[in-house]
C-alpha cells in the first residue's frame, strides 16, 4: 500500500471515529452549546490539509458535488412530505406570511445589499448571492426547535419555514445562477431563456407526476397488504430519486422536481408517512455530517483565502438586517410580540441549503466572481453554525421566560 492510500484511509479512519464518537456523546452534546454543524465543520478543518494531499482534485470535485445532490435531493423531499396543504392555509398563516412574504422581501433586499457592496459583479451574481443565503436550517436551530422552552406556535414555525424556503427559492438561485453564467465573455446565450424556463415549468410537472403515481401505487399496495412496512424507507428513495431523474431527463430542474414531488406524495399518500422521518434520522443525519465535514474541509478553506472586508460585512448583514427586517414586516399584523417577532428573525439559520447550493451551482456553471460568492457563502455558514449555535439554549429559555411573563400577565387581566 502506498503513501496516498494509506493516508486516505487514516484519514477515512478518523472521521469514522469522529462519526461515533459523537453518537456515543448525542445526549452530552444537546447539553452544551456544541452543536452537530460546530463539531463537523471544525473535524473538515482540521483535515483538510491531509485530503488536499492525499485525494485528486477531480475525484474530490466527483465526490462533493455527489454527496451534495444525494443529500440536496433527500432533503428537499423529506421536507416538502411534511407539509399539509390544508393544515398549512388553516392554521399556519404566520410561516405562511414568512414564506410568501418575507422570502421575496429578503431575496430582493439581499439582491441589493450585494449589489451596493459589489457593483462590479452585476445584478445576476448579486441575485445569485442573495437566493443561496437566504434559505435557512433547522439543523443549525435544532436546540430551538427540540426545546420545551419556546412555545408550540414559534418552533413549529421554524419547522415549517425552514422545511419549504429551500426550495422555494430554488428558482431564484437557477435564474441567478443562469443569468451569471450568461453573462459571462463568450458565453452561447442561444435559447438560455427558453432552457430556464423549461426547467422551472417541467421540474414541478414532473414532480407532481411522480409524487401522485408514487403515492397512489404504494396506497394500493398497502390495502391489499403487498408491502411491508419496513419497505417504506426503500420506496422513499425510489420516488425521491425518479422524480429528480426524470425531471433532469426531459430537461427540467431535477431539484425542483424532488421539492414539488414531495409535497404532491405527502399530501396524496393515506397512510402513515414515519418511514421518511426514520429514514432522515438515521441516513439523513449522517448524510448532514458528511456535508458539513466538506464545508469544513473544501469550501471554508477556498472561502477564508478570499475573505475580504466586504464578504465579512455582507455576511453579517445577511444574518441580522437582510433577515430579521423582512421577517418582521412579514410578521406585521400577526399579534406576535416584538420579541417574538425578533426570535423568529434571528433564528434563521443558513447552512445545509446554502453549502449544497453553491457547491452544485458553481460545479454546474462558470459565472464571474465565483470566489467572492464563495468567501461570502463561507463566512455567513461560519458565523451561522457558531453564533446560532451558540446563541440557542440561552436565547431559548429567554423566550420561554417571556411567555410565561406573558401568560401570567394575561391571566391576571382576565381574572
Amino acid at each position: 500500500m502506498d503513501a496516498t492510500h494509506w493516508s486516505t484511509d487514516l484519514i477515512l479512519l478518523a472521521v469514522l471515529a469522529g462519526v461515533f464518537l459523537y453518537s456515543l456523546l448525542t445526549n452530552a452534546i444537546a447539553k452544551s452549546i456544541v452543536t452537530l454543524p460546530i463539531i463537523f465543520m471544525a473535524m473538515g478543518y482540521i483535515i483538510s490539509r491531509p485530503i488536499e494531499a492525499s485525494a485528486e482534485p477531480e475525484i474530490l470535485n466527483e465526490g462533493k458535488r455527489l454527496l451534495a445532490e444525494i443529500t440536496l435531493v433527500l432533503v428537499l423531499f423529506s421536507d416538502a412530505s411534511h407539509v399539509r396543504l390544508k393544515t398549512l392555509r388553516k392554521n399556519f398563516s404566520v410561516p405562511l406570511r414568512m414564506l410568501v412574504i418575507g422570502l421575496p422581501l429578503t431575496v430582493g433586499l439581499g439582491m441589493l445589499v450585494a449589489y451596493i457592496l459589489n457593483p462590479e459583479s452585476g445584478l445576476a451574481m448579486a441575485l445569485l448571492t442573495a437566493a443561496v443565503l437566504t434559505p435557512t436550517d433547522a439543523a443549525l436551530g435544532q436546540t430551538v426547535v427540540s426545546s420545551p422552552d419556546v412555545p408550540e406556535e414559534l418552533r413549529q414555525t421554524i419547522n415549517v419555514e425552514s422545511g419549504l424556503n429551500d426550495g422555494l427559492v430554488l428558482p431564484f438561485v437557477l435564474f441567478g445562477a443562469i443569468m451569471a453564467s450568461a453573462g459571462m465573455e463568450g458565453a452561447d446565450t442561444d435559447g438560455l431563456a427558453f432552457a430556464a424556463v423549461l426547467q422551472v415549468v417541467l421540474g414541478p410537472i414532473v414532480g407532481i407526476a411522480f409524487g401522485w403515481g408514487f403515492a397512489k401505487a404504494m396506497d394500493v399496495a398497502q390495502n391489499r397488504n403487498l408491502m411491508a412496512e419496513a419497505a417504506g424507507g426503500v420506496a422513499f428513495l425510489a420516488v425521491a430519486f425518479s422524480a429528480f431523474i426524470g425531471s433532469e431527463i426531459v430537461g427540467g430542474n431535477g431539484f425542483i422536481a424532488a421539492f414539488v414531488a414531495g409535497m404532491a406524495f405527502g399530501n396524496t399518500y393515506k397512510h402513515e408517512i414515519h418511514f421518511i422521518g426514520e429514514f432522515m434520522e438515521g441516513v439523513g443525519q449522517l448524510l448532514t455530517m458528511f456535508a458539513f465535514l466538506v464545508f469544513g474541509a473544501l469550501l471554508l478553506p477556498d472561502g477564508l483565502e478570499h475573505m475580504t472586508w466586504k464578504a465579512v460585512v455582507l455576511a453579517v448583514l445577511f444574518l441580522t438586517i437582510v433577515r430579521m427586517l423582512p421577517i418582521w414586516l412579514s410578521l406585521l399584523g400577526t399579534g406576535l410580540a416584538l420579541h417574538e417577532k425578533l426570535f423568529l428573525g434571528w433564528f434563521g439559520p443558513r447552512g445545509l441549503a446554502s453549502i449544497l447550493f453553491t457547491l452544485i451551482m458553481m460545479d454546474e456553471f462558470e459565472f464571474p466572481g465565483e470566489q467572492e460568492l464563495l468567501a461570502c457563502v463561507s463566512m455567513t455558514v461560519f458565523l451561522s453554525i457558531i453564533l446560532h449555535g451558540v446563541s440557542a439554549a440561552p436565547l431559548s429559555k429567554w423566550i420561554g421566560h417571556a411567555a410565561r411573563d406573558k401568560s401570567d400577565v394575561t391571566g391576571e387581566t382576565d381574572g
